[in-house]
């Protein structure tokens, strides 16, 4: 049997929960079928013919595919003249319970059941650019924090309703959370942890430190990260020691973070003030 080189799959050591599955350049076709889990992606490149129950969808690139369980759905290459064309797309596959769970935070209810996606589709930059940082944490393997953030963030952008004005707002002492991260900016944080200090669900921390902060837990934990390194940069510590002391998982792990904050690498940084 031939190999398929075009596709991957692998599943996330972080949630290990989602599986990932990558398409590049295929031109594969699928017979309507149906998955246990919730499954959803994003199309990179190519058109594509979207069944979903008794719905036909033509999608393209930057489209958000929404796939419910047990959902009897078929997406395949649009037909050219003698050929499928080739198209490429990333997708996760989600276990239904857990998914429920991360709902239940979002909706703040007590239903038992999963909330179905209300939609085959998103055409939105504000889905496509959420799903991509999603992907991109389960991808890299970096911080579990960051991807439990990444997945709250795409839940609530799926399924959030709007806040009931006459909600009170919560004030939680948030201090605490961000003294957990500060003390301790090598180690692997939970965001259960973090909020289970707090007194709030892992959704309620992310937006109430990101109201107060500025930025999630994760993202303020990278920031403190690279502000350390400028300060040890400076009085001329090496790369490799910088990235070990602050818990980077490698050296090439440091640079694609400094690089994202400062627009250059620390060597270059560095540079300019030792000799």
């Amino acid at each position: 049997m031939k190999a398929d080189k075009t596709v991957t799959f692998k599943q996330s050591t972080l949630l290990p929960w989602i599986e990932l599955r990558i398409a590049d350049q295929s031109s594969a076709c699928y017979e309507a079928h149906s998955h246990d889990e919730f499954s959803f992606g994003i199309i990179d490149s190519g058109n594509a013919e979207y069944h979903n129950q008794s719905r036909i969808n033509q999608i393209t690139q930057g489209d958000v595919v929404t796939i419910n369980p047990s959902d009897i759905h078929s997406c395949n290459p649009e037909q050219g003249l003698d050929r499928r064309s080739a198209w490429s797309y990333r997708m996760l596959f989600v276990d239904t319970l857990e998914m429920a769970k991360y709902q239940r935070e979002v909706l703040a209810t007590q239903a038992f059941d999963y909330t179905p996606f209300s939609a085959d589709f998103e055409r939105s930059t504000r889905f496509s650019h959420q799903f991509g940082k999603l992907f991109s944490s389960l991808q890299q393997e970096d911080s579990p924090l960051e991807a439990q953030t990444q997945f709250l963030q795409f839940v609530a952008l799926c399924f959030e309703q709007p806040a009931s004005r006459n909600k009170a707002a919560i004030k939680p002492n948030l201090k605490l959370a961000r003294e957990m991260l500060l003390d301790d900016v090598t180690g692997e944080h939970q965001l259960d942890l973090l909020a289970q200090q707090v007194g709030l669900s892992r959704y309620q921390l992310v937006r109430a430190f990101k109201q107060q902060y500025g930025l999630p837990p994760h993202a303020y934990l990278m920031n403190e990260k690279i502000k350390r390194a400028k300060h040890m940069l400076k009085r001329g510590d090496t790369i490799s020691d910088v990235a070990l002391d602050l818990g980077f998982s490698d050296q090439a792990h440091f640079q694609r973070h400094f690089k994202r904050k400062l627009s250059v690498t620390p060597k270059f940084y560095q540079s300019h003030f030792i000799d």
